[in-house]
């Protein structure tokens, strides 16, 4: 069902207003009415006492009696002015002079509720009642105040008595015009309560069809709503949640492809071997081959493609192990030239085969950081095996160790053919190898285990190659601690 949160905002506003109307009209109605009572009643205290006053000064100078003399006139009178009916009392009597012409009560008549009222006047108070309602056939106010003679005695009670319909009359229309501002209320909250529902729902509606586009494939998507409020924050909220949903599909389609290309060029780098070492297995089962000098051959050729797949297999395995965020190194304090200085030991065989000399120029001296020292060397190893392999008979690959800035910068440098512009995109990616003849045992994975451990270690890695003359790859290192003054030493290393 559409638009239930409108509805329901819509019922719940209504509801709320109804009540707090019904509340307020009840509330109102009441206190309306007692206050309205109130002040008729004041205003009936105060006609009634006037007109006793009045009544009194009238008996002081005639020296009249309050019964039997011509008053009836009078209380006509009062009765026309002040829209109330006028009684007049003469306890002595026991009769009760009404407006009515030539008509009289008996206080046998009276309730006695109004029995008491009279005797309370006639005890010298002004007192109100409603006692007399029953007598008068209407429900009424009746206020009664002494009236005094020459000799300041209660002569008669004086009473005045005003229906209270006129009362119930104003209520009423109170009562009307209330209910019909609740009416008007009411319209104006639907309305208005619509609005807002709108102005809440609409933002969620653009975020739901968002979020339909997101979990169609479409990352793309985003929230157009600028609220400063709760809505607008979760707006926001769900925009970078899309963002971040976004980068990490990006990085789901990079990692599929990287799984593919890698599982294509472990297959492709299997093959070859494996081929080769069945075909000779093959022929040495058959007896295809029997002069034992090409026997011997064969299981050269089988030694050396074993020998590279077992490479291959252990560089498959470190690179996966450097990949892992869960895999730990264990860092200690260690000293960058004795590093190197034993990592150019063990490659100088390599080089002397090669007719390559390795030579060291230190620059700074004795330099501590904090790594892995097995790592770093099998980093320098990797890079120097590099620089070794592509230089031609008879060139010297050199090493530098220097400051540059606050960071120990260490160089490698060889003077071989260089690097492809083509090709540098590509030096630290899986399985991607320099098509030489120098390059024929590469397994294609040292330069990613050196870039996986230097990014271990935050070493930056940078390089440049200039085609037939020269390549050097440079190792900044971060947060490195030199105890002893810089000085320059350059010699070429030690035979192992």
């Amino acid at each position: 069902m559409r638009y239930k949160i409108t509805y329901r905002l819509v019922g719940y506003f209504s509801v709320v207003l109804l009540l707090f109307s019904l509340s307020i009209g009840i509330l109102f109605g009441t206190q309306f009415a007692h206050h309205t009572a109130e002040i008729h009643e004041a205003e009936l205290r105060k006609q009634a006492m006037s007109i006793a006053d009045t009544l009194s000064l009238f008996l002081q100078k005639e020296s009249h009696r309050p019964s039997g003399y011509g008053f009836g006139a009078y209380l006509r009178f009062i009765d026309d002015i002040s829209m109330s009916e006028a009684w007049l009392v003469d306890e002595d009597a026991q009769t009760i002079e009404l407006s009515t012409p030539n008509y009289s009560l008996s206080y046998e008549a009276l309730p006695s509720g109004a029995e008491e009222l009279i005797r309370q006047v006639f005890q010298g108070n002004v007192v109100s009642s409603r006692a007399f309602s029953s007598v008068l056939d209407v429900p009424s106010v009746t206020v009664g105040a002494p009236v005094f003679d020459k000799d300041g005695t209660i002569s008669g009670a004086f009473l005045l008595h005003s229906p209270v319909n006129g009362i119930e009359s104003a209520q009423n229309h109170s009562l009307v015009i209330l209910s019909a501002c609740i009416f008007a209320a009411l319209i104006l909250a639907f309305g208005l309560s619509v609005l807002l529902a709108r102005h809440f729902i609409n933002p969620l509606k653009e975020i739901g069809l968002a979020a339909e586009q997101v979990m169609g494939g479409d990352y793309s998507a985003r929230v157009h709503v600028t609220q400063n409020d709760e809505i607008g924050d979760l707006a926001r909220n769900i925009n970078e949640l899309f963002a971040r949903l976004s980068q990490i599909e990006e990085e789901r389609k990079k990692l599929d492809q990287m799984q593919q290309d890698f599982v294509s060029n472990v297959s492709h780098e299997l093959r070859t071997p494996i081929t080769v070492i069945r075909g000779s297995l093959e022929v040495l089962k058959e007896g295809l081959v029997t002069d034992q000098d090409e026997i011997q051959t064969y299981y050269g050729q089988m030694l050396s493609d074993t020998i590279h797949l077992q490479r291959l297999v252990n560089d498959l395995l470190e690179l996966s192990r450097l990949q892992n965020v869960h895999f730990q190194i264990h860092k200690t304090e260690l000293d960058l030239t004795g590093l190197i200085t034993d990592t150019i030991r063990s490659m100088q065989r390599i080089a002397e085969k090669k007719q390559v000399q390795i030579q060291f120029c230190n620059h700074v001296g004795l330099v501590l950081f904090l790594g892995d020292y097995d790592r770093l060397r099998q980093m320098f190893m990797i890079n120097l095996d590099n620089s070794i392999k592509f230089s031609p008979p008879g060139a010297v690959v050199s090493v530098d160790m220097y400051y540059e800035e606050d960071q120990c910068v260490i160089s490698l440098t060889d003077h071989g053919s260089g690097i492809l512009p083509e090709d540098m995109p590509y030096l630290f990616h899986r399985f991607y190898k320099k098509q030489s003849d120098a390059n024929t045992n590469g397994s294609g994975l040292g330069l990613p285990i050196a870039k996986e451990i230097a990014d271990r270690h935050q070493i930056r890695i940078t390089w440049e190659s200039i085609q037939n003359d020269r390549t050097t790859f440079y190792f900044s290192f971060p947060k490195t601690h030199m105890p002893n003054p810089p000085f320059d030493v350059c010699t070429p290393a030690a035979p192992a």
